[in-house]
């Protein structure tokens, strides 16, 4: 099964790195290249395990997934519950650690995927290696940055006193 994998090291503590990455739109928009559209459904307001989201990339490309992990300030997992027709299947997932340097984080993100039709699955996990991968990384670029941005960083704050 693929793999694609973005690391960064952020100058916040886990718990900030931790709620930045969940920030909703539109403090999201700031710092997230790959979202233009995001929301909870089934009536939920917050993220939580067994939670679903509908995500509307900039690819125009729309999924809903389902958080299967959150465990605030360590790590978050979800699963494609609905999306495109070309994944077989997909999940991701974000971990954050503390790093060497006090205060900052090394927040680890990984997908995988397995895309259809089986035959031309060589050839479509290629290119989702080269899409993913590409997209990860300008991703995990703009949340480094969103992690550096005040107002980003201020949202992030008031969600944990929440």
């Amino acid at each position: 099964m693929p793999v694609v994998e973005a690391v960064v090291t952020v100058p916040v503590p886990p718990d900030l790195a931790f709620a930045v990455s969940q920030t909703t739109t539109p403090v999201r928009h700031r710092w997230d290249p790959f979202i233009r559209a995001q929301h909870f459904v089934d009536g939920a307001t917050r993220p939580g395990k067994g939670v679903r989201t509908f995500t509307r990339s900039r690819h125009g490309l729309t999924m809903i997934s389902e958080y299967v992990s959150y465990a605030p300030p360590t790590n978050v997992g979800m699963k494609m519950v609905r999306g495109p027709w070309f994944f077989e299947m997909f999940a991701g997932g974000w971990r954050f650690a503390p790093a060497s340097e006090p205060g900052h984080t090394v927040a680890t993100w990984r997908y995988s995927f397995r895309c259809r039709p089986a035959p031309l699955r060589p050839v479509a996990d290629r290119i989702g290696l080269w899409l993913l991968g590409r997209d990860i990384r300008r991703r995990i670029t703009g949340y480094a940055a969103g992690c550096a941005d005040p107002e980003v960083v201020a949202a992030a704050r008031r969600s944990l006193s929440d």
